[in-house]
């Protein structure tokens, strides 16, 4: 596994107006920093400006502090809500699974070949179905049953959970339970779904089943931030493969399945590496 580059990302949202990147460019280049890429886009529509800014530091590795002491005139200036991260810092992770497999193993293969650059401090489910694949893979698995009388419970220890493991972002690896509304609004923009079709078609259970009998040539995923609105929030990334009528049910769950766990990964690697900015009910994604 090749070692991650030192390189830092700059992540900028603020009110569209002139001047934007040529203060961010100058301000680096007069600072010493080696811009390696960057992307921005102007939102007509909403007037917001997104703009995202990778670059070297050479000897002059920045602190959010030092960095900040140079760049805070500037982001006041323009009215910015930005972040800065170290490319070498892992990001942690945390897997939420209920009876499928075929995502989790996406993940944590995808993980291993060095494609995403995270830890995973802990596997969380419903049921003990995969409680082999956390062993085989050294990462603490946390069985965390959910009723109706009991989901409240439930939820509290998930979110005990993730701050003892100081989990940045979780990801619903077709976990099969409905987070409360609370739990949502929590982590707001901290939260990726994966689920099985554009959204908002074929909805409920046996999703593939309704697509047969409607006769789709085309089917696909959607990986989403988790909101209050059920499967409606920020779309991160969506595929697709075609179909035709000779496809059974079970061979577009095949299908499905192979497009969902590519999805989802491409959707978390968007995420880990500051390309996902939220606007609105939308995202923009520089992919």
């Amino acid at each position: 596994m090749s070692p991650v580059p030192e390189q830092y990302v700059l992540k900028i949202h603020c009110p569209d107006v002139v001047g934007i990147v040529a203060a961010v460019a100058g301000f680096l280049a007069d600072s010493g920093y080696f811009i390696v890429e960057s992307s921005h886009f102007g939102d007509a529509l909403t007037d917001q400006f997104f703009m995202r800014t990778v670059f070297t530091s050479g000897d002059k590795a920045p602190t959010r502090a030092s960095f900040e002491a140079g760049f805070g005139a500037i982001a006041e200036k323009f009215g910015m809500t930005w972040s800065l991260h170290d490319s070498r810092v892992k990001k942690r992770v945390m897997i939420m699974v209920s009876k499928a497999d075929h995502c989790l193993l996406d993940l944590l293969y995808r993980h291993g070949k060095g494609e995403l650059n995270m830890e995973i401090p802990a596997i969380v489910s419903n049921h003990m179905h995969l409680a082999n694949i956390a062993d085989a893979h050294n990462i603490p698995y946390f069985h965390i049953p959910v009723t109706q009388d009991t989901k409240q419970e439930a939820e509290a220890r998930l979110l005990d959970l993730i701050e003892e493991t100081q989990t940045e972002t979780v990801v619903l690896a077709r976990y099969m339970q409905v987070l409360s509304d609370e739990t949502c609004r929590k982590l707001s923009g901290r939260a990726i779904n994966i689920h099985h079709s554009f959204l908002p078609g074929f909805k409920g259970a046996r999703p593939y089943h309704q697509a047969h009998a409607r006769g789709v040539k085309l089917i696909g995923a959607t990986a989403h931030y988790v909101t209050a609105d059920l499967d409606e929030g920020p779309i991160i990334e969506q595929m697709v493969e075609r179909v035709n009528h000779s496809k059974t049910p079970e061979q577009l769950i095949t299908i499905g399945r192979n497009t969902e766990a590519r999805t989802l990964s491409r959707a978390l690697g968007y995420h880990l590496e500051d390309r996902v900015f939220l606007n609105g009910s939308k995202t923009v994604v520089f992919d």
